[in-house]
């Protein structure tokens, strides 16, 4: 195997394998911190054996093994091995990796789920709790979560650095909160899983337009949180967007791994499983109580599920939604998805109108989408050469290359050439 194959193969396998690894070996140690550090440490021994000796048969088992070694080995340079075995057992010797998947100790039987809670402990700042999520769970490097948050990469590596430092000086157990307590940390767990979605669904840089793993890792951690707090309609809310949205997963890309947008997706290809699992979610959230966030942006998703054709989608309801998703929950960015509904309800003029209000944001100076949401309604007002200048600036800001050959061939289409 060539350096360059095994190299990528490292990367693939610690994409799928990281948030996995960093929870077992928390459950183990104890500390996120060193959790994570041990797992970093097996991915450099990875990247210095797998050229040589090629990828193993279970790589995940192999992180895991390697980094219980070091573990292992670190404890007796601290000569703390001994009081590690009274605590641990001995399970820390052992060879195999732990079958993270299958039910533990206690009924939420998840340590992926201990490691948001932990990570979302109210020491922590709700920035820091969502930052640190998303780079234990998500995989998500300190630029990727930057990006989702649109601040800067240098705000988000303090954060976690901080934030990894606190949970260890004031001993943070891994588990999962009970009574009063789980109320208090659901709110920023379900924005870090959401945020985890969000980027499967959509990633912010690499050659992938998704990356399925961290859509099915947000999609079955919501599914256990809907489990262990039935009454929270935010819960099930959050469980019936994510079921919903990735029903068109299989549409949103197409042969060669384009993204093809949610009017242009063939609809026979929708997994109609999910949108009767996601439309059972939002009636269970409806239920429950007022609707928040969640539901609203699941009720949102709902009117685009419900239609047969891009034609029957209720855009006056949806933008009347967003209307209401503003007022709660005030945002540039919900501003900017409202003013597309708006110019599909309404015509791309009025859609405008709101958009040139949202270009002085200072939050949105590198948010891509707003150039690109921009350049579509100056396309369909024939202003062509201004959208061009538009999706060549979405091209720009975007990391994510197929999404950069999506804009420039929208660009490229406002001047009557080719894509180059």
């Amino acid at each position: 195997m060539t350096v360059s194959k095994a190299q990528a193969a490292v990367h693939a396998v610690w994409r799928i394998e990281s948030a996995r690894l960093i929870a077992g070996l928390a459950r183990m140690v104890r500390d996120v911190g060193q959790a994570e550090e041990l797992a970093q440490d097996a991915l450099v021994a990875a990247l210095e054996k797998w050229p040589v000796s090629g990828v193993p048969e279970n790589p995940g088992a192999w992180l895991m093994a390697t980094a219980k070694r070091r573990a292992i080995d670190e404890m007796r340079r601290h000569k703390l091995l001994a009081r590690k075995h009274e605590e641990l057992g001995h399970g820390l010797e052992e060879a195999e990796v732990p079958d993270l998947d299958a039910a533990l100790d206690d009924d939420v039987g998840d340590d992926l789920l201990r490691l948001i809670f932990t990570s979302c402990h109210p020491v922590l700042s709700p920035e820091a709790r969502v930052a640190l999520t998303l780079r234990l769970l998500g995989g998500l490097t300190t630029d990727e979560i930057a990006r989702a948050f649109l601040v800067p990469e240098p705000t988000v590596a303090q954060r976690i650095v901080r934030a990894k430092r606190t949970l260890a000086e004031k001993g943070v157990p891994f588990e999962v909160p009970r009574g009063e307590e789980l109320a208090t940390r659901l709110a920023s767990v379900l924005e870090v899983v959401y945020l985890i979605f969000n980027e499967g669904y959509a990633a912010t840089a690499g050659d992938g337009w998704m990356r399925p793993e961290l859509c099915q890792d947000a999609l079955r951690l919501g599914r256990i949180l809907a489990e262990l707090a039935p009454g929270e309609p935010e819960v099930h809310g959050l469980v019936a967007l994510m079921e919903i949205q990735a029903s068109r997963a299989r549409a949103r890309v197409g042969p060669s791994g384009e993204p093809v947008l949610l009017l242009e997706q063939n609809r026979a290809l929708w997994d109609q499983l999910l949108i009767r699992r996601g439309l059972a979610a939002l009636e269970r959230a409806e239920k429950a109580g007022a609707p928040g966030p969640y539901v609203l942006q699941a009720s949102i998703a709902a009117c685009h599920a419900r239609a047969r054709t891009p034609e029957e989608t209720d855009w006056q309801r949806i933008a009347a939604l967003y209307a209401v998703l503003a007022r709660l929950t005030p945002s540039p960015v919900v501003e900017l998805n409202r003013a597309v509904a708006l110019s599909m309800a309404f015509g791309p003029a009025v859609g405008l109108e709101l958009v040139e209000q949202l270009v002085a944001e200072p939050s949105l100076k590198h948010y891509h989408l707003l150039p690109a949401v921009r350049g579509d309604l100056l396309q369909k007002l024939g202003r062509l050469k201004e959208a061009r200048a538009e999706f060549e600036r979405a091209a720009s800001l975007t990391r994510n290359a197929k999404e950069q050959a999506l804009l420039r061939s929208r660009a490229a289409a406002c001047a009557g050439d080719r894509p180059s």
